[in-house]
């Protein structure tokens, strides 16, 4: 495999991980806040759903993905007449299958914040005429900043080191859906021994600085 092609591979692994980080903490956020705070019967049953790949094998959510994006599927099928492409074995599949895969890793930990915020301080700040919008912008996120700061990291890294799903899902194609832990597999495969090395020890260096760094915010 050409150095080129590696770079490409990171650079769609990068820009996979980020625009599922955004995403993740746009719906994310409201969701998180909508857990920490709702009393319907149906919380725990959502819960289990958004914790569920936490335990379930990649493959798995990832065969049930393929199933779904399928053209021969209502979800494949709508989304192929919308936009005049498939989800299977795209970028877009893999986006959202990547937003699915690592939606645990940033919703728990900025529910377990939201929960730790105690209601009187919410009262308080009522009191004091704040109306709902100004107590979740200018109290709640502050104070939630360092969960919010480890969900968006781990989000990203947990997507930028997926290899089951987004095999399953988007295959390896060259620009389009090879990300850096597939081309990874490839290099083994092919025994470039010296090339992998490099990959793997690009993303081992990685996951030891997201560690780190997510320490330093704990005692921050």
């Amino acid at each position: 495999m050409a150095n080129s092609e590696i770079w490409l591979a990171l650079w769609l692994s990068v820009k996979l991980a980020g625009l599922t980080t955004v995403c993740l903490l746009v719906f994310g956020i409201p969701l998180a806040w909508w857990l920490s705070q709702t009393k319907a019967l149906l919380r725990p049953v959502i819960e289990s759903i958004i914790t569920l790949p936490l335990i379930l094998p990649p493959t798995v959510l990832g065969f049930y993905l393929l199933v779904l994006f399928s053209p021969q599927n209502i979800v494949g099928a709508t989304w192929l007449r919308w936009f005049d492409h498939s989800l299977v074995f795209s970028f877009s599949g893999l986006l959202i299958g990547s937003i699915i895969y690592s939606l645990p890793f940033v919703v728990q930990p900025i529910k377990n914040s939201f929960s730790n915020i105690t209601p009187e301080l919410l009262d308080l700040t009522a009191t004091l005429g704040a109306s709902r919008w100004q107590r979740f912008y200018m109290l709640i996120l502050p104070l939630s900043k360092p969960a919010i700061i480890t969900g968006a990291i781990l989000g990203f890294a947990h997507t930028l080191g997926e290899f089951g799903v987004v095999l399953l899902i988007g295959g390896n194609i060259s620009g389009e859906t090879r990300v850096l832990s597939i081309a990874l597999y490839d290099l083994i495969e092919s025994m470039q021994i010296t090339q992998a090395n490099w990959v793997a020890g690009g993303l081992l260096s990685f996951s030891f600085m997201v560690l780190l760094v997510l320490n330093l915010v704990k005692k921050s």
